[in-house]
């Protein structure tokens, strides 16, 4: 028997940020080494995602996982049982097969997902490599710019503002470590600034600040400061990123801000945000227009031209189709990967390499539910994404995925390379 053919599968409950339960999969090999892996979870997700298996009822609010950990007993680990952990194209097959939906609703794309990415970190193991190494051999040398929340909105703060994510980049910076000492600063900044104003509600559920601001647009001025308080240059060295998340209060062309009590057609949320753009240092900005509003993301786009980065997420759920749907129709120029959107890493991947053909940037992303798992930023870096963007600069789900960061850019020493601004979907069509 080949030293990685996969011998044991396991599923556990364990718990996310949230204090929900999550599926951990484990994976033992021949050769005596095994993998694991943690699904996470979204708050604010696209219709056309991949979807978690929950048990509903009471308990946990409906949130327990014993259906998907027990599709990984029962029809996962004696299908997978003898396969080669390190062909992971056809251990994915085997799964998307065993599931049988387009949107993973029988066994769960919690379930599929956990167990797809322990296989690639079981290989990882068996190969005697890191898993970025496994992923993308000597090549593997490109540390991602990180796209990190400053202030927390939406789905992720009690919908305090309507924008899910004010969030900066540090375009300037020389490496990955220096990027992260500059957003710790311009965090720092935010906090005292927030607490010298009584602006200050808490932290939102990916670490970054719970804003009491009284319009959307004060969070940017905030920002700015800032960004000017931790002695950086807005727009220069640290820039602004946003991630609209429109499809939580926009339908049928309709978009309704909570916050300033306003209600604007497709129009007029596009020269809502053209307006921002024009006064602040703003590079990227995800999901502008709804998932329902595909001409208005291409409106959007050619609107804005190559001055911003904007990225399809609930638009275009990590599945190369709809890449390929939007290059053609103008929508977008960058596509946000998140794994448990489509519930195996090859139909991740095929996300990813879609993007490329059409000439699309990519985002490696966490979801609002995390864990201490850090899969995603050795996709990132062994796929060569280029971005990457887990929450915020605080809580240990959040920072473990930097601190992983980092520990792969010192591995790497004189071959590691910092994608920088370069890695900004404006600059890539």
């Amino acid at each position: 028997m080949s030293a990685t053919a996969i011998t044991s599968v396991l599923g556990r409950r364990v718990w996310d940020s949230r204090g929900r339960p999550t599926v951990e999969a484990e994976i033992a090999l021949a050769g005596g080494v095994s993998g694991r892996a943690i699904a996470p979870a979204g708050a604010s997700t696209g219709s056309g995602e991949a979807v978690d298996l929950r048990d509903g009822g009471s308990a946990f609010g409906g949130y327990d996982v014993t259906r998907a950990v027990a599709a990984i007993r029962d029809a996962i680990a004696p299908a997978l049982r003898g396969m080669d952990a390190a062909d992971q194209a056809a251990l994915d097959a085997r799964l998307i097969a065993l599931d049988g939906t387009e949107s993973k609703s029988r066994l769960g794309a919690n379930a599929t997902l956990a167990v797809s990415m322990a296989a690639a970190h079981a290989a990882a193991a068996a190969a005697g490599q890191p898993l970025y190494r496994n992923l993308g051999g000597e090549a593997a040398t490109l540390l991602p710019l990180p796209q990190i929340q400053i202030f927390g909105g939406g789905a992720h703060a009690g919908r305090r503002v309507d924008v899910q994510d004010f969030l900066v980049v540090c375009p300037a910076a020389a490496s990955f470590a220096e990027a992260l000492d500059w957003t710790a600063e311009v965090y720092r900044a935010a906090g005292a600034l927030m607490r010298q104003a009584g602006t200050l509600g808490g932290v939102a559920d990916e670490g970054g600040w719970w804003p009491a601001f009284r319009t959307n647009e004060q969070a940017l001025e905030m920002l700015v400061r800032a960004i000017e308080q931790a002695g950086f240059a807005p727009g220069r060295q640290v820039a602004i990123a946003l991630d609209v998340a429109a499809s939580e209060f926009g339908r049928g062309g309709r978009y309704r801000l909570g916050l300033e009590e306003r209600e604007l057609d497709t129009t007029g949320m596009i020269e809502f945000l053209i307006g921002w753009i024009r006064a602040y240092p703003i590079v990227s900005i995800e999901d502008p227009l709804a998932e329902d509003d595909p001409e208005g993301f291409a409106a959007f786009t050619r609107a804005v031209g190559d001055r911003v980065q904007v990225v399809g997420d609930d638009f275009l759920v990590s599945d190369a189709a709809r890449v390929r749907a939007a290059a053609a129709s103008g929508g977008a120029n960058t596509v946000l990967i998140k794994p448990n959107q489509r519930g195996t890493l090859t139909e991740t991947r095929a996300a990813w390499d879609a993007a490329r053909e059409v000439g699309y940037a990519g985002i490696v992303s966490a979801r609002s539910g995390e864990t201490e798992d850090v899969t995603i930023v050795h996709l990132a870096v062994g796929w060569g994404v280029g971005q990457l963007k887990v929450g915020s600069f605080a809580r240990s789900e959040r920072m473990a995925k930097w601190n992983e960061a980092l520990r792969i850019e010192e591995a790497l020493g004189p071959r590691a390379r910092f994608a920088g601004g370069t890695a900004l979907g404006r600059s890539r069509r």
